[in-house]
């Protein structure tokens, strides 16, 4: 099975993280690996057989300490604490000071963000489509955080859409523009398609985090469109699985 590591510039103390793929896993078509074989879909909610997606999750729980505190995500801005999370409450994000405890979100195109707190004091991760984005899921984990005792927070931005393939409306460049103007650059006007535009969910989650204070920012080197083997999505395929991006503390 192929996992992702994040990479956080320096090492953090107590803290593990993962971001899974499509691969080696037991789902069909269209949930399969890209190659016909199984595929490591996560999601109970796109159409899988649930008993696959029952495999699944147990075959990737070896990685961790207890159940991942899954979501049920909603394009939101809800956070919650991940050690009260029973039963896949409706939220885009969680955060933990408790080791053992593992805070899980699952995308296929939407950004997956993983914060830690530089001493090992506190964990989160945040599930930031466009919507949630451009509503504050990102500010909102942050301030949640830093409640609970965070200073020095790290992100790591995971696999998703990359500035190649994300074509939006003047709706969503309106959305984060009104919202502070420098986010205009991370829109490109496409050649001869008046009101639409290539954005860059990276550069959005970077100006984000910014104006956050969040300024140990790493990860967005992906694009799950363009790696049909590695990653499963949305924009791609429409029916698709999903992948978890997890993080916790020993």
């Amino acid at each position: 099975m192929e996992i992702i590591l994040p990479q956080w510039g320096k090492t953090l103390p107590s803290v593990r993280a993962m971001a899974t793929t499509r691969s080696c896993g037991n789902s069909l078509s269209p949930y399969d690996d890209g190659y016909r074989g199984g595929g490591l879909n996560l999601g109970v909610h796109v159409g899988d057989a649930i008993e696959h997606v029952q495999q699944n999750r147990a075959q990737i729980r070896k990685y961790f300490p207890a159940e991942p505190a899954w979501l049920k995500q909603v394009h939101g801005t809800t956070v919650l604490d991940a050690a009260q999370v029973l039963d896949a409450p409706l939220a885009d994000a969680s955060f933990t000071t408790q080791p053992g405890v593992v805070c899980a979100i699952m995308t296929a195109d939407c950004l997956p963000v993983l914060f830690a707190d530089g001493q090992g004091r506190a964990v989160g991760a945040a599930h930031a489509g466009w919507r949630g984005l451009a509503g504050g899921i990102l500010e909102n984990t942050v301030a949640a955080m830093r409640a609970s005792g965070a200073t020095n927070l790290y992100a790591w931005l995971g696999p998703a859409i990359g500035p190649q393939q994300f074509e939006v409306g003047d709706d969503v460049v309106q959305a984060f523009v009104a919202k502070d103007a420098a986010m205009q650059d991370a829109f490109k006007s496409i050649e001869q398609r008046p009101g639409k535009y290539l954005a860059d969910i990276y550069q959005l989650a970077r100006l984000t985090l910014a104006r956050a204070g969040v300024m140990h920012v790493t990860g967005g080197t992906y694009c799950t469109v363009n790696e049909p083997q590695r990653f499963y999505s949305f924009r791609r395929d429409g029916v698709t699985g999903r992948m978890a991006s997890l993080i916790w503390l020993e």
